[in-house]
């Protein structure tokens, strides 16, 4: 059974009642996957909490543009175990088998999955943010932005998906996936390590996200989700 369901993050904090739900539903003896974005740790509780069931860890990496293509040609297939024995093992085989071919397969732990996960829609969110602050550097200086943008999207070092100061509808990281992972990440990231300078870098790119994507009247129904209402009137 493949779970791919809402995760949401609220002011009170990440929410993954409805992937466990969903795990109620899977009979015993079942495989049950998890591709929504949950956070590390979490399938491991569940496998805990869910021990007739084997459960596995495998993200997804989709854009709601092109969620379709994106699912039937997937750049990888990621498999994060819950439990590190043959049973586990034997059963993302079997998912991998099924799964659409991708240039890259990856059996590991399902935290490590969970936080490549993460790794991929933070990374994309802090590059939006640098790329507006750049936007508006070269603003201020007179430079003409189309410039630039020609040479960024020829350099081979910069991943030019998120190298986009207009991004979508607006300026700023929104979409249903980007505010709401990122706040919940480095709320996480605050509770476990913990260091100032890595508080403030996390809280300062949502404070930036959070300016650009109401500047530009950006997701802002998703913006309040997160954040709350009283986010718009700061």
């Amino acid at each position: 059974m493949l779970i791919a369901v809402p995760t949401p993050t609220t002011p009170k904090g990440f929410d993954s009642s409805i992937v466990a739900e969903a795990l109620s539903l899977v009979g015993d003896g079942h495989i049950a996957v998890i591709k929504s974005t949950i956070l590390p740790g979490t399938t491991e509780r569940f496998q805990k909490e869910n021990p007739n069931i084997t459960i596995l860890y495998a993200p997804e990496f989709l854009s709601e543009a092109t969620a379709a293509h994106d699912a039937a040609h997937p750049f990888s297939n990621i498999m994060g175990l819950s439990v590190d024995d043959e049973a586990h093992r034997v059963a993302a085989r079997e998912v991998l088998a099924v799964l659409p071919s991708a240039p890259f397969s990856h059996i590991c732990s399902s935290t490590e999955a969970e936080l490549i996960k993460y790794s991929h829609n933070m990374s994309g969110y802090v590059q939006i943010v640098l790329f507006n602050a750049l936007y508006d550097l070269a603003a201020a200086r007179g430079a003409d932005w189309a410039h630039i943008q020609q040479a960024l999207e020829a350099d081979p070092y910069i991943c030019n998906r998120y190298a986009k100061p207009l991004h979508k509808s607006g300026r700023g990281a929104g979409g249903g996936c980007f505010i709401k992972d990122f706040a919940s990440l480095a709320r996480l990231y605050e509770e476990h390590v913990g260091d100032t300078a890595g508080v403030q870098f996390l809280k300062g790119a949502q404070d930036k996200n959070i300016d650009l994507l109401i500047k530009s009247k950006k997701d802002l129904d998703l913006l309040r989700g997160v954040y709350g209402e009283d986010v718009i009137n700061k």
